[in-house]
């Protein structure tokens, strides 16, 4: 058990097979760390049928919340995994947030994080971390090629040409395992990244936010909250409904704080008090004080080591951007991992995960900024401009989209991608190469995200004597590509894909674009398949 962590649940160490082998045992992935991005790729590849070691430093899952707010992108990635339903049925259900100035009742703006309506998935929903964990594990024990090992500590990494050895020690001794490739989840303070003698290139700020995790009972809608100077102490508050009557309560503190003090619950409850009222009974579930950072690693892949999530990348808690974040880095790198491994696609395909996974975090990075700026001005001037743009936001509607409260998280698009092919002829709207899928229902009954699986997809839109253009041409039997024709009574899925009969869309394993032509040609399809496994390079 960890000192000081709260224990939600404890998981016994069993005693590795490696230990006392003559020599080590070759792994094709290794996992360093058991938090929702090293379980997340690990359903991932496990799903796919590759053996995978994932080892865990400590032998509980935490149960404070840390992570609650995951976007709809993220729920589309765990539907296809299995767990986006279990998700959806436990957590709080959002879509509008509001955002309030002073002592004012009224909110001076409200955003919908699901403009596109009629879509499978909520814009968000807010879970504790531990349930993600939790449903995780539960889909990892079904799958016998995947191993989660409780209490194993990464103690040496040593990357070689065709693979990395990694030394691991565990309460029965120490063994060696050969990983084909090392995957390093463990966090912020990554020891993988600590071996290798890399770091952070970035910026931390000089504030302090206290997070209160706070269980009462009071009907209120389920929505984000954001206080600008609230009322109550605090220069700004945050307010998220959570499962099992719990609430989230983020609070300003300032630079120069005792942490320590500042979370003993006799100086919270001047914060809480304020915030609920007189009236409202409340207990402390998880108190914590953190300080953030937007930092990220100059690259993200060494050869067979690749970081992920924030082992890679920090972003601030504004937006939701850190854990969202990490989700798409397995996503990204799951289906393509996977071609490397069966020799379909060359290991020169890891490249694009490095650039697209970078224009992520850059992405989340440049807006967490931007977010911790506007809350947290750092000078005269900046706090001029932020009062003032709140002041206007009363009357102006267009001075509303100036309030940054934490822009948040949404599904990058990868303009420059090498993987994507770009549009030979003109379109009028409809979903760019580069650009995440948009979700629809389908006449028939389900969603199209649903008919967009683990392999390549090409989506054909038939109707009005057009062919039925099926992929004889496209795919091979280790690498398949699945067919899904879109008729002429889909006309919502049509539109919002700005697609005529004829037309085509070829998706890749993470639901992006990879191309789309007016008229469908199988040997432009063939092209833009090559392109988007790597092998046109």
């Amino acid at each position: 058990m960890t000192p000081d962590i709260p224990v939600r649940k404890q998981y016994a160490f069993e005693r590795p097979s490696d230990l006392g082998r003559a020599a080590p045992r070759t792994v094709p992935i290794v996992i360093v760390g058991g938090g929702p991005v090293g379980l997340t790729i690990a359903l991932d590849l496990g799903q796919r049928g590759h053996d995978v070691v994932v080892l865990n430093q400590m032998d509980i899952l935490a149960d404070g919340s840390k992570a609650i707010c995951f976007s709809k992108r993220t729920l589309d990635i765990y539907d296809r995994l299995g767990v986006g339903e279990r998700m959806i049925d436990t957590g709080v259900v959002w879509n509008v947030g509001k955002v309030f100035w002073g002592g004012e009742d009224d909110p001076v703006f409200q955003f919908d994080m699901l403009p596109v309506k009629n879509q499978k998935n909520p814009g968000f929903i807010n879970l504790q971390q531990f349930y993600l964990e939790e449903y995780l594990l539960d889909a990892l024990e079904a799958l016998p090629n995947v191993e989660v090992r409780w209490k194993n500590k990464v103690a040496a990494v040593t990357p070689g040409a065709d693979g990395v050895r990694v030394d691991v020690e565990t309460p029965d001794g120490v063994y060696q395992l050969d990983a084909e490739y090392l995957l390093a989840c463990d966090g912020a303070k990554s020891p993988v990244r600590g071996m290798m003698g890399l770091d952070f290139q970035g910026r931390v700020f000089e504030d302090n936010f206290l997070v209160a995790d706070v269980k009462f009972q009071q009907e209120r809608p389920s929505e984000r909250w954001f206080w600008f100077d609230p009322p109550f102490p605090g220069a700004s508050a945050l307010l998220h409904k959570q499962p099992d009557d719990v609430w989230r309560l983020d609070f300003q503190l300032g630079w120069d704080i005792d942490k320590a003090e500042a979370v003993k619950p006799e100086n919270v409850d001047p914060f809480v008090r304020g915030m609920l009222g007189p009236d409202i009974a409340y207990e402390y579930e998880w108190l914590s004080v953190y300080t953030f950072q937007c930092r990220r690693m100059e690259r993200f892949v060494h050869d067979r080591v690749i970081f992920l999530g924030d082992s890679a990348h920090l972003v601030s808690p504004f937006g939701a951007r850190g854990c969202n974040g990490g989700v798409a880095d397995a996503d990204n790198l799951g289906w393509k991992l996977d071609l490397i491994l069966r020799g379909v696609a060359p290991a020169s395909l890891l490249e694009s995960f490095n650039q697209e996974a970078i224009a992520t975090a850059d992405e989340n990075i440049l807006n967490s900024t931007r977010a911790t700026d506007f809350i947290t001005p750092k000078s005269e001037i900046s706090q001029m401009f932020r009062d003032a743009t709140l002041e206007l936001a009363r009357e102006h509607s267009f001075v509303r989209p100036f309030i940054n409260s934490g822009r948040l998280s949404t599904p990058v698009s990868y303009a420059d991608s090498p993987l994507s092919t770009p549009d030979a002829d003109a379109w009028e709207g409809g979903v760019k190469p580069g650009a995440p899928m948009v979700d629809a229902p389908l006449t028939g009954g389900g969603w199209l995200s649903e008919s967009v699986g683990q392999e390549f997809t090409l989506i054909s839109f038939t109707g009005d004597g057009a062919p039925d253009l099926g992929v004889p041409a496209l795919g091979t039997d280790a690498a398949p590509v699945r067919s899904v024709s879109i008729g002429p009574d889909d006309e919502l899925t049509a539109r919002r894909y700005g697609a005529a009969p004829g037309a085509a869309y070829l998706m890749r394993p993470d639901q992006y674009v990879a191309a789309r032509c007016r008229a469908f040609d199988g040997a432009e399809a063939a092209e833009a398949l090559d392109r988007a496994t790597g092998a046109a390079a």
